[in-house]
């Protein structure tokens, strides 16, 4: 990211902080409004995704639900499309409290502290409801997600909003072996796991930016993409790549990450009613992603997209290599050990 953009998003970011505060809002980032038993305000949320995906609209009624628990002590601001900065970017506004909160994927915490990348490998949760499970489990996942607090000033909270199973889409041909993806080049998020994935897939990685990738594809930068079928749709990727194979390589996983310095200004009860009303949202979220994720395949078919299943052993045989190479330590063995067990 060039310096210049860098100075742009921060300083957009100071400026909405200036104008909440006028109004009687702000999280934390060192105003009056976050601090002590007596905080509150409006907490910006950074969001890359459109108006018409679910996490903005479940996260728009988490936002009015807390206000309403809290007797408008707190609620939430999203800030969609990116409008805050890339994932990169919005991971540093929240560390250092100019934005308080951020959906972010997997990938990217994976970046801080690479004990992540066991939620991000291929195969490692078998289904949405497995992956739910292990992600609310305080047991499995209290270390980790308070494991960049010190280094971060973020906190991850329990939970978090599925990406449903990821598959390969492009503007060439329908993948049905890994040998089909040879040649093409596919966007990946910014992390080792992910270009590593694509790699034995088959394909090239191009890692890039997700709000980048329709331009990328329009132009022929890059042939495809891996995602789940609601981006896909919401994004408008299908207008570029007609072709969609259900490799459904992996189930990914967003997080949301609140600045912790915020978290701590709660009162108690507060911090209660935001957890409850997180834990809903997440549940909200999950119904919401089944239900839309059957309406955007048939919008997608309406559309002329083009589905195809592919030899799903093929590409389980050459994904195979990725879980030993990546299991690094004790820590991440064992995270990888319980989340399997979960599934039993």
């Amino acid at each position: 990211m060039s310096r210049n953009k860098t100075f742009s998003i921060l300083a957009a970011a100071s400026a909405m902080a200036l104008t909440l505060s006028a109004c009687g809002g702000g999280g934390s980032g060192g105003n009056d409004a976050g601090g002590g038993s007596e905080g509150g305000g409006t907490m910006r949320l950074a969001l890359n995704q459109t108006e018409q995906h679910p996490s903005y609209i479940t996260l728009t009624d988490f936002g009015e639900r807390l206000g309403k628990a809290t007797d408008d002590r707190w609620d939430i601001k999203v800030y969609p499309n990116e409008t805050l900065g890339a994932q990169q970017e919005a991971l540093q506004l929240v560390s250092d409290g100019s934005v308080e909160m951020a959906i972010v994927s997997g990938t990217q915490l994976e970046n801080l502290n690479k004990d992540f990348k066991v939620f991000n490998l291929p195969g490692v949760f078998k289904s949405i409801d497995h992956q739910m499970k292990v992600t609310t489990d305080e047991e499995i996942v209290g270390d980790l997600y308070t494991s960049l607090e010190e280094s971060e000033n973020f906190t991850v909270l329990s939970g978090g909003f599925t990406q449903g199973a990821r598959s390969v889409y492009n503007s060439k041909r329908p993948i049905k072996t890994p040998e089909d993806m040879n040649s093409l080049k596919f966007r990946v998020q910014e992390s080792d796991v992910a270009q590593d994935m694509i790699r034995l897939m088959g394909g090239s990685p191009a890692p890039m930016a997700y709000g980048e990738v329709y331009s990328a594809l329009q132009s022929g930068v890059i042939d495809g993409a891996e995602n789940n079928e609601i981006s896909y749709l919401t994004q408008k990727h299908n207008e570029v790549a007609k072709y969609f194979s259900y490799t459904e390589h992996l189930v990914g996983l967003d997080y949301l990450i609140i600045n912790t310095d915020t978290l701590k200004s709660m009162s108690e009860e507060d911090r209660k009613a935001f957890q409850q009303e997180w834990e809903k949202t997440v549940k909200d979220f999950t119904a919401m992603w089944k239900k839309q994720t059957k309406e955007a395949h048939q919008k997608l078919k309406a559309e002329g997209v083009k589905f195809n299943q592919v030899d799903k052993e093929a590409f389980d045989k050459a994904l195979a290599p990725i879980i030993d190479k990546n299991l690094d330590n004790k820590t991440q063995r064992e995270l990888y050990e319980a989340t399997k067990a979960a599934a039993e």
